[in-house]
């Protein structure tokens, strides 16, 4: 698998519910960001551009674990890694670390290899599988 990437970002005051903690969809957002800085390193900028040259990767599946509280002006570094290569498709971990290194959330998320053409399920290209193993 390729190295780990890294992603610092703040939390915003709009990223935030009336309570001053982050909004629970906005992991969604910051994960998913996150795995495009990443793509952009390992397939070369621009990285989701690219891999959309050769598929359509929608999400298959997404979930996440919180594990602590994040709120407005919060320093994330997030860490992405490959968590699996199938024949079909492939995931992500996205591991959310608070500035003092704890762990604040975990994100899993798998996307799908679809044909753009046809919209059926293929393999992954093998110019992908070979940056993403």
């Amino acid at each position: 698998m390729p190295n780990a990437v890294y992603v610092r970002r703040t939390v915003l005051f709009g990223d935030c519910d009336p309570a001053g903690v982050m909004y629970t969809p906005r992991f969604s957002h910051f994960a998913m960001e996150a795995i495009f800085t990443a793509l952009d390193q390992w397939l070369g900028a621009p990285g989701l551009r690219n891999l959309m040259a050769e598929i359509a990767p929608p999400v298959r599946a997404m979930s996440f674990e919180f594990l602590k509280p994040i709120t407005w002006d919060d320093e994330l570094n997030m860490k992405v890694t490959v968590a699996a290569l199938r024949e079909h498709s492939f995931a992500f971990l996205v591991e959310g670390f608070m500035g003092d290194g704890t762990l604040a959330f975990t994100a899993n998320i798998s996307h799908v290899c679809i044909s753009p053409d046809t919209r059926e399920v293929v393999p992954i290209p093998e110019l992908v599988r070979r940056h993403l193993s």
